[in-house]
């Protein structure tokens, strides 16, 4: 079942305090973002915070469940987790659940970004950043050599002396 237009306002209402989230639709529920991460999710009217590590077990201790979503392999858990019922009474009480969803997502972002520099890989920018300088400069570089490799030259033809 999609969430419905008042629980997703309820929702934003709630995290409000965390940061300034922006919310989009995805695979019949909604991403809560924030900073550039996703940090939360709506599915059926409910909100999940996500949890790493580090506050994972703050979830568990709290009684919090699991968001499990139904794949064809069968039941799949994820990082996810529904806050306390009093959390979703009032944005001050919401606060210190959307600060550890936030800080997780921040942690798996930089941890992502990190292994790419590990690899040797380059991090894409998203759609619409500005190309970092020296990727530009790169790019230009190539282009122009590409053009003048791109006329060949006749093996029969001699270079002027």
């Amino acid at each position: 079942m999609p969430n419905t237009p008042t629980f997703v306002q309820h929702a934003v209402d709630l995290l409000v305090l965390v940061a300034p989230v922006q919310v989009r639709a995805m695979f019949g529920g909604h991403g809560v973002y924030a900073e550039g991460v996703m940090f939360a999710l709506l599915d059926d009217d409910e909100l999940f915070l996500k949890a790493d590590d580090a506050c994972r077990e703050r979830f568990v201790e709290a009684g919090c469940q699991r968001w499990v979503y139904q794949s064809p392999r069968g039941p799949m858990p994820t990082s996810y987790f529904r806050p306390p019922d009093e959390a979703h009474e009032d944005p001050e009480a919401m606060l210190p659940w959307g600060r550890l969803a936030l800080d997780a997502a921040l942690r798996a972002q930089a941890s992502k970004a990190a292994t790419a520099r590990g690899k040797g890989k380059v991090a894409t920018p998203k759609r619409g950043a500005a190309q970092p300088a020296r990727a530009r400069v790169a790019k230009e570089r190539a282009e122009r050599s590409g053009a003048r490799q791109a006329e060949p030259r006749s093996r029969t033809a001699r270079r002027p002396r």
